[in-house]
């Protein structure tokens, strides 16, 4: 208890209490003016204590000191404070190098579930597939058999072969009835008379152009006033019918849609079931004479529709009896895809909706983001494609800075391919020249559209590749460089989850998800609400606002909308007038998987710790007694990360999960595989990358000899019950999973270059290949050496990992800013030639 406030509490001492004040402050100034060494230790101790509030008490075991703001900047965490120090190439010297200078130093391409390196292929504007996808799905299937569940209608550039295809009609230009002769205006040309010729007769043909010119609304018959229908007959199969219809051109508006007397049911000319504004009922129809063998009527059927684009239909003629010369076949004008006028409203620009069934209900499509997290670009795409985010899906998310390339699905509704195209290149703000001339908008690229039955959903990839620049090499020879490069080609390196998963600002993620799990709501909400250095001054305004001012309103309209955890503890604040003290109930306004992503995060730190410690136990060559493997298959069971290099943790950004995913999981519950711990007798049946290390929760077991005893230590000093783990909110009750502890790249190459100018791109983009901007100049001479790596990685190990096992560095993010700063390449930034078409990949703008 300080002094002031025994005093306080015991009366005031009128004796001392007058003079010291006086003598307090002199002892200060004294004290200040004898040793100023001895101020800034007690700064330094109480950054200390707070570093200590911040990050979990079992950073104690990590053997080193705690983090201290510097400068009066916040506090820099290292690799070491979340557990990652060894390497599996301890004798190797140290190779300097700057990871990430440039945005296309760092190039991720992903690889799907077939092996396949995902690249943009082309960026001009897909065309529509001649034939309707689901007739063509259904030919198919009725002449070879094949389901087609899961085959891909490709457009514009895609990865498979495309279709036969028909440039869309423009919107300027008059509109033709699609199976039109291309080198003719002739709606009808002479060419369908000769190809209907074999299977119609010349009567039937007549009648087919006629009712093909008159378009798909029978045309009004004035009557006087009133309508009759004439009943088709069937004893003049061969004859097209035209029913007279009820005109509307002289009723009042409101009495349009209306049958006699002015109540609804009538519809609008007395059509089908009498609908308000439902289109007039055709009994319009054309009949061959019987026709008595099979492939000849199926050859007739597939001749309509590729003459007439699926506008005509035919199907055998339900109405007539069996006759022994066979049976007719009925053409007539078709109800799917076809709107008023006769244009297919996938066309007509105008929004009607596409008939359910036409297309598959997704389309896919290639996405190159630059400088953004997967999210963020995610976000971006569904303003300019006017859908909700949660309508977009990926396989994985990808790092931010660097210029990444992945698949992406849309639930698309009424949208076509054309459609997603126009609106995600801003076509109507730039024209449709530029969109193929210049970068996408805001980082955002896409290409390579296609249909397809089913979304994408996470972990739907096998891998990252990568294209990683070193800048500025720094090495004792070219023997070390070759040695760093072969012991991770074939030793691997360590699986550690890297300094992206616990964020970049001065408060980690995994600290946050601790005070999840022991319950301390409010610390949570302070941590999160906190001040962090150097944050967009946005942000940074928005937090003075609510922690100095204690405005929410202010807060809130500063606050940016992609800090997503933020605002929703203020809103859940404003909502309660400013009263503060239900914090678990703030929090859970946070999205979900957002708030999973703490807890996760303090996982992966306890996970890098212990496997620190089993490394500097047991080395990393050879399994030993303790070691925990998979005893079976672990097939889906085992932990997958599902990032190229873990989330962007600290841009709280959620990942809406889609419909399919969400029933997936309600009806999959994660079960445990089954693990063993190796004896003496197991030593010589597995290696070291058969090796795995649980991340806790309730469904692992814990390594056996002193390395689980350690683990369970952690666990404790933080305040956790290693074997109990369910938690009254249930969402922070987690079931843990496995993680090897060593990763092999299943490819890795790598070459020297030499540069000088630090702004010349040594790699490119794919996006910059197919605009045709300058490609990368290798300068012989250069003054400084930059190692280009290439290799393939598995969807749960992170490639700034493998780079710190090759050039035994610090990968955090503040290490590497002040390695570019005092990089001597530097000074001779602009002294290159850069091509004047390619904006400067730093300058791309953040959402």
């Amino acid at each position: 208890m300080s002094s002031s406030m025994k005093r306080e509490n015991d009366g005031p001492d009128l004796q001392g209490d007058s003079k010291r004040p006086k003598i307090e402050e002199e002892k200060s100034l004294e004290a200040a003016s004898d040793n100023a060494l001895t101020t800034e230790k007690v700064d330094k101790t109480e950054t200390e204590k707070a570093s200590e509030n911040i990050l979990p008490p079992s950073h104690a075991l990590l053997g080193i000191p705690h983090p201290v703001a510097e400068n009066g900047r916040g506090i820099n965490f290292r690799e070491t404070d979340v557990g990652i120090s060894e390497y599996v190439g301890k004798g190797v010297s140290k190779i300097e190098g700057i990871i990430k200078q440039r945005f296309t130093d760092f190039l991720v391409f992903e690889v799907d579930l077939d092996g396949n390196v995902i690249h943009l292929k082309s960026l001009v504007k897909p065309d529509p597939p001649k034939k309707n996808p689901a007739e063509e799905e259904a030919e198919q299937k009725a002449t070879t058999g094949v389901d087609q569940d899961t085959a891909e209608l490709t457009v514009g550039g895609g990865e498979e072969k495309k279709p036969d295809e028909d440039e869309a009609p423009s919107k300027s230009e008059p509109e033709q009835p699609p199976g039109a002769d291309e080198k003719s205006n002739e709606p009808w040309p002479e060419s369908f008379n000769s190809n209907l010729a074999p299977y119609l007769s010349t009567e039937a043909i007549a009648q087919l152009k006629e009712m093909y010119l008159q378009g798909p609304e029978p045309p009004r018959v004035s009557d006087s006033g009133w309508a009759g229908r004439v009943k088709p007959s069937s004893e003049d199969a061969s004859a097209t019918e035209i029913a007279p219809q009820e005109p509307d051109v002289d009723r009042a508006p409101q009495e349009r849609g209306r049958g006699r007397g002015g109540k609804r049911g009538g519809g609008r000319g007395g059509g089908r079931g009498g609908r308000r504004g439902q289109d007039r009922e055709d009994h319009r129809k054309v009949l061959s004479e019987p026709i008595e063998s099979k492939a000849t009527r199926t050859t007739l059927h597939k001749l309509v529709r590729e003459l007439f684009g699926g506008k005509l239909e035919s199907e055998t003629d339900p109405s007539a009896p069996a006759s022994e010369d066979g049976s007719r076949i009925v053409i007539k004008w078709s109800k799917r895809g076809v709107g008023r006028g006769g244009r297919d409203p996938r066309n007509t620009g105008r929004g009607e909706r596409a008939p359910r069934g036409t297309f598959p209900p997704y389309i896919h499509f290639t996405m190159q983001k630059t400088n953004r997290d997967t999210q963020d670009a995610l976000g971006h795409l569904s303003r300019m494609l006017k859908a909700n985010v949660k309508d977009l899906s990926v396989a994985g998310t990808k790092d931010k800075r660097g210029v990444t390339v992945q698949r992406v699905s849309l639930k698309r509704g009424n949208k076509t391919v054309e459609d997603v195209w126009r609106l995600a290149n801003g076509i109507g703000r730039r024209s449709a020249e530029q969109a193929v001339s210049q970068r996408g908008e805001r980082g955002v690229r896409i290409a390579d559209l296609n249909y397809r039955k089913a979304s994408l959903e996470l972990g739907m990839l096998k891998g990252n590749a990568f294209v990683i620049t070193l800048r500025n090499v720094q090495v004792d020879s070219m023997d070390t460089l070759d040695k760093a490069l072969d012991i991770i080609k074939n030793h691997g390196f360590i699986n550690y989850y890297g300094m992206q998963r616990f964020g970049t600002a001065s408060v980690p993620t995994h600290a946050i998800g601790l005070a999840l799990l022991q319950s301390e709501w409010h610390k949570a909400v302070s941590l999160i609400l906190q001040t962090r250095y150097g944050e967009h001054p946005e942000v940074e305004a928005a937090r003075k606002a609510w922690l100095v001012d204690r405005d929410i309103d202010k807060a809130l309209s500063l606050m940016p909308r992609r800090v997503v955890a933020e605002r929703c503890i203020l809103e859940s604040y404003k909502k309660q007038k400013g009263d503060t003290r239900n914090a678990m109930g703030a929090l859970s306004t946070i999205p979900r998987n957002l708030r999973l992503m703490y807890v996760h995060a303090y996982q992966s730190y306890v996970w890098n710790a212990i496997v620190s410690e089993r490394i500097r136990m047991h080395g990393a060559d050879k399994p030993v007694v303790g070691d925990l493997v998979f005893d079976e298959d672990p097939g889906e069971n085992v932990e997958v990360d599902n990032n190229s290099e873990g989330e962007d943790d600290e841009k709280d950004q959620p990942e809406p999960l889609s419909n399919r995913a969400r029933k997936k999981q309600s009806r999959k519950p994660w079960t445990p595989p089954r693990v063993k711990v190796l004896t003496e007798d197991d030593l010589d049946k597995y290696s070291i990358f058969d090796i795995i290390m649980p991340l806790p929760g309730t469904d692992v077991a814990y390594p056996g000899g002193a390395l689980g005893a350690r683990y369970r230590q952690f666990l404790e000093m933080d305040g956790l019950d290693p074997d109990n783990w369910v938690r009254k909110q249930r969402d922070y009750t987690l079931a843990g999973s496995y993680r090897k502890i060593l990763h092999l790249p299943s490819e890795l190459t790598w070459s020297v270059l030499r540069y000088t100018d630090p702004d010349v791109p040594l790699a490119q983009a794919d996006e910059d290949k197919l605009l045709g901007f300058d490609s990368p100049v290798v300068v012989e001479d250069g003054k400084f050496l930059a190692l280009q790596i290439n290799l393939t990685l598995g969807t749960a190990s992170y490639a700034t990992m493998a780079l710190r096992e090759i050039t035994k560095t610090e990968t955090s993010s503040h290490f590497q800013t002040s390695l570019t700063i005092a990089s001597e390449d530097q000074k001779y930034k602009g002294t290159g030639d850069v091509d004047e078409d390619a904006e400067p990949m730093e300058d791309v703008e953040e959402a």
